[in-house]
C-alpha cells in the first residue's frame, strides 16, 4: 500500500499508483480543499505543493510521489509566506465565488517562496493556468504584491 505525506501526516493509501493525487486527496483522504476543475491541467484549481513546488494534482499520480517527498494542501500551509497571502486575499477581499481561490493561494505562495519581490510579468507568469471565471486576476496580482509589500 502506498505511503504518502501530506501537511506533514504519513498516510498508507489504498490505491492504485496511476490514481491521480487530487482524488486521493479528495475521495480516499476526505481533503476537499483542493478542488476538481478541468481534469487536465490547465485551470489550476487543483494546485498543490510537491517539495515546495506547485503542482496541478489532477495530472500527478499517486505513484509520481516519491518516498520522501512532502505534499502540502491549502488546508497544511503555514508560514510566513502563506500569512502574508492569506491576510492580503483578506484584505483585498480577492475572493468572489471562492471556487479557484485555494489553487490561486497555492500558486501564489509558490511564487513568493522564491521570489518575494516579483514583477506584474511574474505574477503573470507563475499564476498563468489559474482560471478564475469570476475574473478576479486585479485583485489576485494586488493581493500578490500586498503579500510581497507584508513580506519585504
Amino acid at each position: 500500500m502506498p505511503q504518502i505525506t501530506i501537511n506533514g501526516v504519513p498516510h498508507a493509501v489504498d490505491a492504485d499508483p496511476d490514481t491521480p493525487l487530487l482524488w486521493v486527496l479528495r475521495d480516499h483522504l476526505t481533503m476537499t480543499g483542493t478542488k476538481y476543475g478541468c481534469g487536465i491541467g490547465q485551470c489550476g484549481a487543483c494546485t498543490v505543493h510537491l517539495d515546495g513546488q506547485p503542482v496541478r494534482a489532477c495530472q500527478t499520480r499517486l505513484g509520481d510521489v516519491g518516498a520522501g517527498q512532502q505534499v502540502a494542501t491549502i488546508e497544511g500551509v503555514s508560514g510566513r509566506v502563506a500569512e502574508a497571502v492569506q491576510t492580503a486575499w483578506r484584505k483585498l477581499d480577492v475572493v468572489q465565488c471562492g471556487y479557484c481561490q485555494s489553487g490561486q493561494i497555492m500558486s501564489a505562495i509558490g511564487l513568493l517562496s522564491s521570489n518575494a519581490r516579483p514583477t506584474d510579468a511574474d505574477i503573470d507568469g507563475a499564476m498563468d493556468g489559474n482560471i478564475c471565471r469570476c475574473g478576479t486576476y486585479q485583485r489576485i496580482r494586488a493581493a500578490i504584491h500586498e503579500a510581497a509589500r507584508s513580506l519585504a
